[in-house]
């Protein structure tokens, strides 16, 4: 009797962990915001510039997969730091109709905004269905610069002497790495921004030496403890969340996702970076 008892008590733990375990990976860490402090050391920084904060947001992912009042609420958590900087990596919307563009101009209505200086790149959602429709592309990215962000697809723009230049996204039809990495100049203070870190590993860098931020792979979205995140869409699996060297003067930096392509995580909270520039000798 006393056997049966066990049995039943545990089947009864067992189920509740799992219900416990579920609404956790579904209700609340998806949604459970971390801020998250980097030092960035960039060379040939300004002295005006030591010490200012740029802020690294990415794969907002607006849509229906999730309310998007969450990123709204997260814009305003994030604007009370005062950013000098801000930064987007992309996948601004989870694309399916024209009605991610209405929802895009209601969420971004509440922008983040840089004191010094505002841009971004594009992602592959942010090129439609299965990345081939460059005209929604196109709308997000006029969305976008009216809210304040200067997009770069291929450019590069000067705030204050940061010179940041963006590539466009690796799986759209604008993808031209060379195009704006042949801008590249070693005497500026410069930051590269690439939605897809598997872009690092090509040869079109120029002997760029510096930081490159990117996101695209939300740091997996489900990592077991001690193990690596089981589905990653990136070649490279390396590439998961954080800080990387890429042994030849490069620092890739993979921030794990403001919002989420389904809302389940579990051991990566979604992120929005700070860094703080530092003069690199």
């Amino acid at each position: 009797m006393e056997r049966r008892k066990f049995i039943k008590k545990s089947i009864l733990t067992s189920i509740g962990a799992s219900i416990v375990g579920g609404l956790y990976t579904w209700q609340i860490e998806p949604f459970w915001l971390e801020f998250v402090n980097v030092k960035m050391p960039i060379k040939n920084l300004p002295k005006n510039l030591i010490g200012k904060t740029l802020m690294q947001i990415s794969d907002v992912h607006v849509g229906n997969k999730f309310k998007y009042q969450y990123i709204i609420d997260s814009f305003k958590k994030a604007s009370l730091y005062k950013p000098d900087f801000v930064v987007y990596t992309g996948d601004f919307v989870s694309y399916e109709t024209a009605e991610q563009f209405n929802q895009l101009e209601e969420v971004f209505k509440h922008a983040v905004i840089g004191k010094l200086g505002t841009a971004g790149v594009l992602g592959n959602h942010d090129y439609g269905v299965d990345w081939l429709e460059p005209n929604v592309a196109n709308t997000i990215s006029s969305i976008l610069n009216k809210a304040g962000i200067n997009i770069l697809r291929n450019e590069e723009i000067n705030f204050d002497g940061l010179n940041i230049l963006g590539i466009d996204d690796y799986w759209g039809s604008n993808f031209n790495p060379v195009k704006v990495m042949s801008k590249y100049d070693k005497n500026k203070a410069n930051l590269v921004l690439c939605h897809n870190p598997d872009v690092c590993d090509l040869n079109v860098w120029n002997n760029y030496k510096g930081w490159i931020l990117s996101g695209h792979t939300h740091g997996g979205q489900v990592k077991p403890p001690f193990l690596n995140p089981p589905i990653l869409p990136v070649k490279n699996k390396r590439y998961s969340s954080g800080e990387f060297d890429l042994y030849d003067g490069r620092t890739l930096y993979i921030n794990r996702a403001l919002g989420n392509l389904y809302p389940v995580r579990f051991n990566v909270r979604p992120e929005i970076t700070i860094f703080k520039l530092e003069e690199k000798l």
